[in-house]
């Protein structure tokens, strides 16, 4: 008992996330963090790639003051992607997994990020872990806050809601094969009329997907879905934009997030004037961080 307490403890967990300008994005970080540590006896730290701090340099700092000499490191981030295949790897150190699109010879312009990083000072072993993916568990999530909706709502039902399943985008095909499998399982478990959109660099744009659905199905409402983590400004403003809902979500001190493409550049409009019940990202729920907690256990138990 007292060896395995050891073990664990010798244990560091890094959890990353990609950093926002908005500050409730970060609080459902933290959040993650302090329920992991709740049922787990990992010492935790969050380490953010851009914007926000703890960077994940710093990140590692605080994990060696904890006295560990491995650490855990997992991307919390729904599917792979450049972020998760080259840029993670990259800051901490290891080789990328993946070659990038952005600069296939592997040289980047002299301003960009991954020119300009700071050093992981850990002299321990560090194990990346894979993404989350298609999990079941985030499936269960998905399909408890869709039946929430119904439970409390006695003006909608299964024949006149539709609903789409809205995720990213990526110039790699992880992030669709991701969102494929995941609305595979969906309509495998249930009978909704359901369809998936991307926010961008991947198709069907949201508008087309919403277009496309009310082509072979009728409904009158419409349930959208972000298949995102935490807030942040995709899920306040640029998909509420597309969607034609209310938001005041303004960029701070200037930042807005670019990578060299349009968020709200759609070909298509979208044609839906019915009701849209637009749902919060997953958040800290509790089934995302037994995904965690099983993912950390698994390495440790190797």
């Amino acid at each position: 008992m007292d060896s395995n307490l050891k073990s664990k403890n010798s244990i560091g967990v890094m959890l990353i996330s990609h950093g926002s300008t908005l500050p409730f994005a970060r609080s459902v970080f933290n959040e993650i963090a302090e329920k992991l540590k709740e049922i787990s006896d990992y010492p935790v730290e969050v380490g953010y790639m851009k914007v926000s701090e703890p960077t994940i340099s710093q990140a590692a700092d605080n994990l060696s003051l904890k006295s560990v000499d491995k650490i855990i490191a997992m991307p919390i981030f729904l599917a792979d992607g450049i972020h998760t295949l080259v840029d993670i790897p990259l800051m901490l150190g290891m080789e990328k997994k993946s070659t990038d699109p952005r600069a296939p010879n592997g040289v980047y312009p002299e301003d960009h990020y991954l020119n300009h990083l700071d050093d992981v000072d850990f002299d321990g072993e560090i194990v990346l872990l894979d993404c989350i993916g298609p999990d079941p568990l985030i499936l269960q999530i998905i399909k408890n806050k869709i039946d929430d909706v119904f439970t409390d709502s006695k003006s909608l039902n299964k024949n006149n809601t539709g609903i789409i399943l809205i995720s990213h985008g990526s110039r790699l095909n992880h992030n669709s094969k991701f969102i494929n499998e995941l609305l595979k399982m969906f309509k495998e478990k249930t009978d909704y009329k359901t369809t998936l959109g991307f926010m961008e660099l991947t198709k069907p744009s949201i508008s087309t997907a919403i277009n496309e659905l009310q082509k072979n199905e009728d409904f009158e409402n419409l349930i959208a879905v972000p298949i995102f983590i935490s807030p942040g400004m995709h899920t306040k403003r640029d998909i509420p934009q597309i969607l034609k809902l209310p938001n005041n979500i303004k960029p701070k001190n200037g930042h807005d997030h670019h990578h060299n493409h349009n968020h709200t550049h759609e070909h298509e409009k979208m044609k839906f004037n019915g009701k849209i019940i637009y749902l919060d990202p997953i958040g800290s729920n509790p089934l995302l961080i037994d995904i965690i907690k099983q993912r950390v256990d698994e390495e440790t138990n190797k």
